[in-house]
C-alpha cells in the first residue's frame, strides 16, 4: 500500500550578499519564523504567487527538518514482519534531509548523479565548521567570503594544481640574457629580414652602443625611454639598448593618430625617445630629448658592455616595459612590466615551444602588442634567430606563405584570423610550431592545422606578462581547444563574485 506525502512544502529565498555571519543567520531566523503562519499552504499557492513562469521550478534545494529516533533493528519493527527494503527518493536535484534524535543528527543528502551526494555532504560539513567558527571567533565576517571547501579538494585547487615552479635566472634582467647568448654563439644570425642579417656579436655591439649614447644625453636607471621605430633592426637595437642603459622602453606604433601618441607620451613621461627620420614626426611633440636612429652620432660610442651599479637581484624587480592596451575607459592603458616576468617568460615560452639554436622566429606582431616581446625575448634569449616580417604591407595570405618558405620560418605566432588566411601548401614545410594566440581558436582551424605541426593555443592578460597558459592542440576533439595549463612560475586560479575558489567543475573567473 502506498502513502501520499505528510509535509509541506515551504519556499524560502536566501542570499548570501555581503553581510556578516551572525545578521545572515538571524535574517533566515526571521524568515522562517514568518513563514510559520503559511505552514499548511499549498505548494501550488506559492507557486501561483511568485511570479515565475508555468513550468519553472521554484527551488532546486531542498531541506527537510524532521523530529526523529534512532531507528530500531529493522528485524525488531514487528514481530514477524521482515524489512525487505526501503528508499529515500526525492524529485530535486539536491536534498538535505537533517535527523533531529534529541541526543545528535544525522544528515542525509541526496544529489543529483554525476555530482555526489558525499561530495556535497562534505562542502556541507566545511560550511557549517566555517560558519560555527565565524559565529564564535569573528562574527562580522561576510558569509559569503566563508570558506566551504574541503581542506584536501582546497589543496589540490590552490597547490597541487598549481605546482608549476621551475628554476629560471630570476635576479638577472632580460638584456642579460641575451648578452650570455651573445657570449657564447657571437657568430650566429640574431635577426634578419628581407635586406640583410646582424649576428649576436653585432647586434649587442650595437646595442651597447646606443645604451651608452642613451646615458651621455642625460637618461638614468629606472627612467622611461619611449621607442617610435618601424620594423626594422633598428628597432631591435633599440629596445635592448634601452634595457642595457637600465631603463624601460615604451613601444609607440608610428602608425597610431598623433592625438593617441601625445597622450601616451605625456602619460608615461619618457627621459627620452629614440625614433627614426621618417618617424620624427610623430614624436615631435615630445619635450625631452628625441634619439634620430637613422644618424651616425649614436654608432661613435664605444661597443663594451656598459657595467650597472647595482645589487644582485635589484634588476629583476626594475621595470623592462611599459606597453599601452586599449584600456577601459576609452583612453590608452599603460600597463607595466618587470624584468623577472619577462626572464621567465622567456625560458617557459621557449622550453614549451622548442626555441633553441637553429631555429627562425618570425617577429610578425606589431611592436606595440606585447606579443612581440614575446617573439622577440625567446629567440634572443635562446640562440634562435629573429626575422622581421614586412612592416607594410603585413603579409597575409599566400604572401605569408611564401615569406615562411622563403626565409625557412620554425616558429611563428599569429592570431586565428590571419591563420584562416594562411594555405596549406609546400612553403610551409619548414614550420614546427604554430601559436595561435590573441583571440578563441575554432575547432575547424585546430582539425586543419594539428597534423604534422606543433600547434598551440597560448592566452594571458597583458598584466600578466603576455602569455600565462597554453595548450598543445589536437584534432581528434569535438571541441574548441581549451586555454591549458599554466606555464613555469605562475598559478591559475578560478574564483567566484566575492573572490573565493569555487570548486573543481564550477564556473569562476580567471585570476
Amino acid at each position: 500500500r502506498a502513502l501520499g506525502m505528510f509535509i509541506n512544502t515551504l519556499p524560502l529565498r536566501i542570499g548570501a550578499g555581503r553581510v556578516g555571519a551572525r545578521a545572515a543567520v538571524k535574517a533566515v531566523h526571521a524568515s522562517l519564523s514568518g513563514l510559520l503562519i503559511h505552514e499548511h499552504a499549498p505548494l501550488a499557492l506559492a507557486q501561483r504567487c511568485s511570479g515565475l513562469a508555468p513550468g519553472q521550478p521554484l527551488f532546486s534545494a531542498l531541506i527537510n527538518y524532521r523530529h526523529s529516533t534512532a531507528l530500531p533493528n529493522p528485524d525488531e519493527i514487528l514481530p514477524g514482519v521482515r524489512v525487505l527494503w526501503s528508499e529515500e527518493r526525492t524529485n530535486y536535484p539536491l536534498t538535505l534531509t537533517v535527523d533531529d534524535l534529541g541526543v545528535g543528527f544525522e544528515l542525509t543528502v541526496q544529489a543529483a548523479a554525476g555530482i555526489g551526494a558525499a561530495r556535497v555532504g562534505g562542502y556541507l560539513h566545511a560550511a557549517l565548521d566555517s560558519l560555527a567558527q565565524a559565529l564564535e571567533q569573528a562574527p562580522e565576517d561576510e558569509v559569503a567570503r566563508l570558506p566551504w571547501i574541503p581542506a584536501a579538494e582546497l589543496a589540490t585547487l590552490l597547490q597541487e594544481w598549481n605546482a608549476t615552479g621551475l628554476a629560471y635566472p630570476r635576479e638577472q634582467g632580460v638584456h642579460e640574457l641575451f648578452e650570455a647568448q651573445a657570449a657564447r654563439t657571437p657568430d650566429a644570425i640574431a635577426v634578419s629580414d628581407e635586406r640583410g642579417q646582424l649576428s649576436y656579436g653585432e647586434l649587442e655591439f650595437q646595442a651597447n652602443q646606443l645604451a651608452r649614447h642613451l646615458r651621455r644625453t642625460g637618461v638614468r636607471p629606472e627612467q622611461r625611454v619611449a621607442i617610435c621605430v618601424e620594423r626594422s633592426f633598428d628597432q631591435v637595437i633599440g629596445l635592448l639598448g634601452i634595457l642595457k642603459a637600465g631603463c624601460a622602453y615604451v613601444p609607440l606604433d608610428p602608425a597610431y593618430q598623433s592625438e593617441r601618441l601625445a597622450y601616451m607620451l605625456a602619460d608615461c613621461q619618457p627621459a627620452a625617445v629614440v625614433h627614426q627620420a621618417r618617424t620624427r614626426s610623430a614624436v615631435a611633440v615630445s619635450p625631452v630629448p628625441l634619439i634620430d636612429m637613422s644618424a651616425d652620432a649614436w654608432r661613435g660610442e664605444s661597443g663594451e658592455r656598459l657595467e650597472q651599479e647595482e645589487a644582485p637581484g635589484q634588476r629583476a624587480h626594475h621595470l623592462a616595459y611599459v606597453i599601452y592596451t586599449s584600456g577601459s575607459t576609452g583612453q590608452p592603458k599603460g600597463v607595466m612590466v618587470e624584468h623577472q616576468g619577462v626572464c621567465n617568460l622567456a625560458v617557459a615560452e621557449a622550453r614549451h615551444f622548442m626555441v633553441a639554436p637553429g631555429c627562425k622566429v618570425l617577429q610578425f606582431a606589431s611592436f606595440s602588442f606585447d606579443t612581440s616581446v614575446s617573439e622577440t625575448m625567446m629567440a634572443l634569449t635562446s640562440g634562435a634567430c629573429l626575422h622581421l616580417a614586412p612592416h607594410h604591407p603585413k603579409p597575409l595570405g599566400e604572401a605569408l606563405a611564401r615569406l615562411i618558405g622563403r626565409h625557412g620560418i620554425t616558429h611563428m605566432t599569429i592570431q586565428p584570423a590571419v591563420l584562416a588566411t594562411l594555405p596549406q601548401c609546400d612553403d610551409l614545410s619548414s614550420l614546427r610550431v604554430l601559436i595561435v594566440a590573441g583571440e578563441k581558436v575554432g575547432r575547424e582551424l585546430v582539425e586543419q592545422w594539428s597534423g604534422p605541426l606543433r600547434l598551440m593555443n597560448a592566452y594571458g592578460p597583458t598584466e600578466a606578462t603576455v602569455c600565462s597558459t597554453v595548450y598543445l592542440c589536437g584534432g581528434d576533439s569535438d571541441m574548441d581547444p581549451p586555454i591549458g595549463h599554466a606555464i613555469p612560475n605562475k598559478r591559475i586560479y578560478l574564483l567566484d563574485d566575492y573572490g573565493q575558489p569555487v570548486p573543481v567543475g564550477v564556473v569562476g573567473e580567471i585570476h
